[in-house]
């Protein structure tokens, strides 16, 4: 009688690490790690070749463009087709395109065109894959380690960081840019061969399929119904135009500043990302209850403004490397915490269109942050410009903190609520 409790007991156990589940994790860790790579790489590139900043900034801007614009439509589509299939072709097209950019490097023949064309095709891209990540994960995993999953999921990012931030500004001076670009792109190649091997469960629709423009339609209706939702989505997008401006300034900062340079950038995005990483292990195994998360939420977002309103008053680079990493933390919580709520909450028939709505508005107003931030970094000293930029993320936050639907969101308790009960 004990044996049959215990395999009882052992079989209702929930299970994080499934071969699904790892395949997805691994198969972003080598990505992310040459993300990072890339993005250092790039950014140093352009300066070194061009010295502006407006257009580092303008190269963001185009790159980040494609995924605002077609989020929206991205997110219908995910929830419409196969899901695998869709993370093998875009990660095969992002890893074609940056393999060609470095080899163009390589050879001598690349041109600032290249790298615009290539950035606006990468954006283009994630439009379609990140709404798909987000959205496989709770349907790989257990409904009960979905923070975990969460958590362990976005640690791929971090830990990436890690070695990628450290060594990044390192191998840009060794190497220099042909070789990271063509490490990312590898990188991308490697992911979608892993993610070929995936099973990813079919979109249950709880009707038939609406027609294209119906079915994007009742998303929209989804999320404006849904005020907690709501509130978080469009506030967001208010947020992340000066937390966009603010973060893409550090790296010209350091740029500018003799005594910093790339090397130590490298290292205090390490620093930055290994507060991720702590963030995220610390949500994989703390269960933090329902009813704590909106305060310590609360927290957690005064803490990280506070971190990066500091971080251009004091050019020390061991206070700088703290104040990131404590910045790192606290994000950390905040976006598993928005993350698992958003999963918790929204249908499966629905994720795609959610998530991809998230991502456009609240990055509506990223390509005109980073093109705004570039010309604006011409005329006024960088480092006012990042402390006053924080300083308006951390006013946007009081009508989020006094609005009553928005931490009943927050602190959405799945044993004891159903969405409707917050809606």
């Amino acid at each position: 009688m004990e044996r049959e409790e215990t395999e009882i007991t052992e079989q209702s156990k929930p299970r994080l690490w499934n071969l699904n589940f790892f395949l997805l994790w691994q198969g972003q860790f080598v990505s992310a790690l040459g993300d990072i790579a890339y993005s250092i790489a790039l950014g140093f590139w352009i300066l070194a070749v061009t010295g502006s900043t407006a257009l580092m900034g303008t190269l963001m801007a185009a790159s980040s463009l494609p995924r605002v614009l077609l989020s929206p439509f991205a997110g219908v589509i995910v929830d419409r087709t196969d899901r695998k299939w869709l993370l093998v072709l875009m990660d095969a097209i992002r890893g074609i395109l940056i393999v060609f950019i470095g080899v163009a490097s390589y050879l001598g023949f690349i041109r600032i065109w290249m790298v615009f064309l290539a950035g606006i095709s990468i954006g283009a891209c994630s439009a379609f894959f990140n709404p798909a990540v987000t959205s496989i994960i709770p349907d790989i995993v257990d409904q009960r380690k979905l923070m975990p999953a969460n958590s362990a999921f976005n640690i791929i990012y971090t830990a990436s960081g890690i070695v990628g931030s450290a060594a990044g500004g390192i191998l840009f001076k060794i190497l220099g840019a042909s070789f990271m670009f063509l490490f990312n792109g590898l990188s991308y190649i490697f992911s979608a061969a892993t993610e070929i091997f995936i099973k990813v469960p079919k979109i249950i629709h709880e009707r038939a399929k609406l027609h294209f423009v119906a079915d994007m339609k009742e998303g929209f209706t989804f999320v404006w119904h849904f005020r907690g939702l709501r509130t978080l989505i469009i506030i967001s997008g208010v947020i992340n135009f000066f937390a966009v401006m603010g973060i893409m300034l550090v790296l010209p900062l350091f740029h500018q500043e003799e005594h910093l340079g790339p090397a130590l950038y490298g290292i205090t995005m390490g620093f930055f990302t290994g507060g991720l990483f702590l963030g995220f292990l610390v949500t994989s195994i703390v269960d933090f209850k329902p009813d704590q998360r909106f305060m310590l939420f609360s927290i957690c977002y005064v803490s990280m403004c506070a971190g990066m309103i500091l971080l251009p008053v004091f050019l020390h680079f061991p206070v700088m490397a703290a104040l990131v990493f404590v910045t790192g933390v606290v994000n950390a919580i905040l976006n598993t915490f928005i993350n698992t709520v958003l999963q918790l909450t929204t249908p499966q028939d629905k994720r795609g269109k959610v998530f991809g709505l998230l991502m456009s508005i609240s990055g509506g107003l990223t390509p005109v942050a980073y093109a705004l931030g570039g010309v604006l970094a011409e005329f006024i000293p960088i480092r006012l410009l990042i402390s006053m930029s924080f300083a308006v993320v951390l006013i946007c936050y009081i009508p989020m903190f006094f609005s009553v639907s928005f931490k009943k969101y927050v602190q959405f308790d799945p044993a004891r609520q159903s969405p409707q009960d917050i809606m």
